[in-house]
């Protein structure tokens, strides 16, 4: 008995759909790799644009911002657009991840702060402006009419208290241990206290809702305007040491970018401390100062 014939012949199995669709998987993963690489690289290259963020309650960042856009930014070939997000956490993510060109609203400290907790790579360069800081009383006109065991308020936030303790220092009213640095001072390092004052911590952004309640607040004095203060009620305003300088922070990723390289020139510009010396603009005068010396 022979065996039946089939109808059909078996053919061996080809690979070529299997290495067809490889190919397809592979060209999709780099196409979404690339058009990643091209977002994030949009707000430096498109149309020349970059976008610089301020903290949007401070709207002399704005118009520092927009001064540059005007009078320095030409010089460069680019145009510089003013955006502003409250979160500050969200604002560095977006520089961090390159939908913002850069920062100008903080210090190198609180920026070390929110990038070592998020882990954000992030750069502070150049020095833009200091943020005025004041002490403010409702109760008293002059800071040496201040009694002993006056109650201070000051930020809560460590970066900020330090500030706010080394201004108290360079005035004379208290003495912090000399062995630590005096930006990482919190209240435990006051070493001399002669006026017996208490200190108090207040989130920043509730100082000017405060100051009602104790004898004096300091902190800057963005936040007191905000806070419908008059400065009337400043008692003193100290200037701030240098180390604290707000800075253009950009993405460390980006730091030889062509682009980020002249935005780092227009705030570095002299125009921009000529600005800050002479306008009269009231939401930028006595609020944005040029960098100190010290």
């Amino acid at each position: 008995m022979t065996s039946p014939q089939h109808p059909f012949e078996l053919k061996k199995k080809t690979k070529l759909p299997l290495i067809i669709g490889a190919i397809v998987v592979i060209a999709v993963i780099a196409g979404l790799a690339l058009f990643k690489q091209n977002a994030s690289h949009q707000a430096f290259a498109e149309n020349n644009v970059l976008k610089v963020h301020y903290e949007p309650t401070m709207i002399g960042e704005k118009n520092l911002i927009e001064y540059a856009n005007e009078h320095i930014a030409p010089d460069y070939g680019v145009k510089l657009e003013a955006v502003g997000v409250q979160d500050p956490v969200q604002a560095n993510r977006a520089v961090n991840d390159g939908e913002f060109a850069g920062t100008i609203y903080q210090h190198q400290w609180w920026l070390k702060q929110v990038a070592d907790a998020n882990g954000f790579k992030l750069l502070p360069t150049t020095e833009v402006f200091q943020w005025a800081f004041g002490i403010y009383s409702d109760r008293y006109k002059n800071i040496n009419e201040l009694p002993k065991n006056a109650v201070f308020a000051i930020p809560s936030d460590l970066a900020n208290q330090g500030q706010a303790l080394w201004l108290l220092q360079r005035e004379g009213l208290i003495k912090l241990n000399p062995s630590i640095e005096p930006r990482t001072a919190k209240i435990k390092d006051i070493q001399e206290n002669p006026h017996s004052f208490k200190f108090t911590e207040i989130e920043l952004l509730s100082m000017a809702r405060t100051l009602d309640s104790v004898d004096a607040a300091i902190g800057y004095v963005a936040q007191f305007d905000a806070g419908k203060i008059p400065r009337s009620k400043g008692i003193l305003f100290p200037a701030a040491p240098r180390t604290f300088a707000s800075r253009l922070v950009i993405a460390e990723a980006k730091k030889d970018d062509p682009q980020i390289v002249k935005l780092q020139k227009i705030f570095a510009d002299p125009r921009i401390a000529e600005y800050l010396k002479t306008t009269d603009d009231l939401n930028v005068k006595g609020i944005l100062t040029p960098v100190s010396e010290d």
